[in-house]
């Protein structure tokens, strides 16, 4: 049931920037907290996020699309769950993610600004992480911070109620993916009118011209009838936003950070990718878009660090 629940969850350590949305009081069982990390474990997380932080200095850009590891979603061939938005400030806080959570104090997703280090301590496996991040092509880039930090134009994309596996060309429901999807198609599409009492205008349009310029998060295959049945008991997952011939079968389209640098790259070739990973000994960086390998193994070309004791 794992694959359905491919964003994270969000209490009140991170700073509003943003959002509406609905209530689902029976959705708290299932936000309570991770395994508490060691003291080993969060330093070299720390120390993993001064290693993507360097990289972001040394970019000199302003904003960048960013995704994480978070649950283990292994066996449906899945590294990353999370996704956001990357943007430079002058403040003490020198990158922060703006993203879509699930607040579940509230009971309604919202969104989050939060500091790097938080975003890659959100992982749920400390001893083996994944950051990849996306610099854009100047025009593209530029566009994205602008739409980024308008309120009039983010705030009024995000959905009222919240589901993990949301359908990516419904506006029922959305999950934090489909959130930045729809931010880029906002970004880089035509002009919209915008009213913040018609969201789900906005929403529709936004989803339109991501299906005309190919965006098509690939398809999910469950591994049963019985984790679909599961599934339809938890309060943060949902079926009736897919089609019909979809939600009787054991196949599902969702918004994954992959489809969404999938898209980017296709329309950006200019784009560049870096990825980086820990396990228990070594930071792994890697520029291109050849994705790492499992257990985070170097190859030539990647820069490796060792943690210091």
């Amino acid at each position: 049931m794992s694959v359905f629940f491919t964003c994270a969850s969000a209490g009140s350590q991170t700073s509003e920037a943003g959002g509406i949305g609905g209530s689902t009081a029976l959705s708290a069982q299932f936000c309570a907290n991770g395994k508490p990390q060691t003291v080993q474990q969060r330093d070299r997380v720390l120390q993993f996020a001064a290693v993507v932080r360097q990289a972001l200095r040394e970019s000199g850009e302003q904003v960048a699309l960013i995704a994480r590891s978070g649950l283990d979603l292994s066996r449906f061939k899945l590294r990353y769950s999370h996704s956001g938005v990357l943007l430079a400030s002058d403040g003490d806080v020198p990158w922060s993610v703006r993203q879509l959570y699930y607040d579940c104090e509230l009971g309604r997703p919202r969104l989050f600004d939060q500091g790097l280090a938080g975003f890659v301590l959100s992982a749920d496996a400390p001893d083996l992480a994944y950051v990849s991040i996306v610099f854009l092509p100047m025009a593209p880039g530029d566009a994205l911070q602008a739409t980024a930090v308008d309120r009039a134009r983010f705030a009024p994309l995000l959905a009222a109620q919240y589901s993990a596996n949301a359908y990516p060309f419904s506006v029922r429901y959305q999950n934090c993916n489909q959130w930045v999807a729809e931010l880029l198609a906002t970004a880089w599409g035509p002009p919209q009118a915008l009213s913040a009492t018609q969201p789900a205008a906005l929403r529709g349009r936004a989803q339109a011209w991501l299906q005309q310029t190919g965006y098509a998060p690939r398809p999910i295959t469950v591994d049963s009838h019985l984790t679909k049945l599961a599934a339809g008991f938890v309060p943060l997952v949902h079926l009736d936003d897919h089609p019909r011939d979809t939600q009787l079968g054991l196949v599902f389209q969702t918004s994954l950070p992959t489809d969404i640098e999938a898209w980017v790259h296709a329309r950006w070739p200019g784009a560049r990718r870096l990825e980086f990973c820990h396990d228990t000994e070594q930071i792994v960086v890697r520029e291109g878009w050849r994705a790492i390998g499992e257990s985070c193994s170097p190859e030539a070309g990647d820069r490796v660090q060792r943690f210091a004791q």
